[in-house]
């Protein structure tokens, strides 16, 4: 037993390792290669939080893979099966274009522009889409509506985050896992709000393959990149639709997983998420939330946090930063069960 657990340890050290290192190389060649952050003329942004220490934010960084690691061998889910020649090629694909589309990005950053996508969609038409959701979040080409921006996504938040996407998505996973713990998953119905392009609800298959679940989500590019990649798993489907007029019944899940969606909202839209989300809920039901770390929960990431809405347009970020998820989905009759950090990420799970 001791040796398999550590043959398990340096299989994912290497793994994780050359991960990262293939992430973070592309993340410094990208920041190389981009234009100046200040356009000729502009005031320089000066934030108000003092410069974190790097040596601790390089600890937070490692925790998170130690608990990654711990979750896995707790069993809470499968080691990720990163290191396959498939998944090399797809990264190296995904890479080219990651950089083919720099460009267009960096023009758009250094424009402070951000609604590119609206103009586009009102072009063609009467929107079917909320004001907000039209933005070029990140900067990115086409927002959330396009194709190529479903492909690209993880690719671009992967570089974003030095190779920690996957694993900050893993320690929702877990504290879902600990929320339903003991009950058969079949009978554990999932709604994964914001599902985007499944790549949470794949990790929640490769660790539940016989749970029922539906994604949903308001782009349709992203949910038809889902349904291709979810379907192995018949009994999972993938709906289009805003969650703040969320088409489902009263209580038609037993629990909710929402990743990375709350600072890309508005706070009056976080309220009626947070409302549907607790209507959608059974008593007992759990709500695992992930989502950015928020100002004060680590001082040293306090500046990085600053940056963030205006190096990526984020045009909500400021106001979520100081949102009290606590008292909001109090409000609604959910309670806190358990937060936790990871990295750049916190988790918290609730229970209606």
């Amino acid at each position: 037993m001791s040796l398999r657990r550590d043959l398990g340890r340096a299989r994912y050290a290497a793994a994780q390792s050359a991960r990262v290192a293939w992430y973070m190389s592309q993340y410094l060649l990208a920041k190389r290669v981009s234009g100046p952050f200040n356009r000729p003329g502009e005031p320089k942004f000066k934030p108000r939080a003092k410069s974190g220490d790097p040596t601790r934010m390089r600890a937070a960084f490692l925790a998170l893979f130690a608990k990654d690691r711990a979750n896995i061998e707790a069993g809470l889910y499968p080691a990720p099966d990163d290191m396959r020649v498939t998944r090399a090629l797809s990264a190296l694909r995904n890479s080219a274009r990651f950089f083919r589309d720099l460009p267009n990005v960096d023009a758009r950053r250094l424009q402070r522009g951000g609604v590119e996508v609206r103009d586009a969609v009102r072009a063609d038409g009467e929107s079917r889409y909320p004001t907000y959701y039209l933005q070029n979040f990140h900067y990115q080409s086409g927002g959330w509506l396009t194709e190529e921006s479903a492909k690209l996504y993880d690719t671009q938040v992967e570089i974003l985050f030095g190779g920690a996407a996957d694993a900050m998505r893993r320690i929702a996973l877990g504290s879902l896992a600990r929320g339903v713990k003991g009950r058969d998953q079949r009978g554990v119905r999932l709604l994964d709000v914001a599902c985007g392009n499944g790549r949470f609800l794949r990790q929640v298959m490769a660790a539940f393959p016989r749970m029922p679940a539906t994604g949903l989500d308001l782009s349709p590019a992203y949910v038809a990149e889902a349904r291709e990649r979810l379907t192995p798993w018949r009994h999972v489907d993938v709906v289009q639709g805003a969650i703040e007029q969320a088409p489902f019944d009263d209580a038609s899940f037993d629990a909710i997983s929402c990743v990375y969606l709350f600072h890309e909202l508005p706070p009056r839209i976080r309220r009626d998420a947070a409302r549907e989300m607790a209507r959608l809920l059974k008593p007992g039901g759990v709500l695992v939330l992930a989502d950015s770390i928020q100002t004060g929960d680590a001082p040293d990431m306090d500046q990085m946090l600053e940056y963030f809405p205006v190096g990526f347009h984020e045009p909500f970020f400021n106001s979520y930063l100081n949102e009290d998820f606590a008292e909001l989905f109090g409000e609604v009759g959910l309670e806190v069960d358990e937060t936790e950090l990871a990295f750049l990420t916190k988790v918290m799970r609730f229970r209606k």
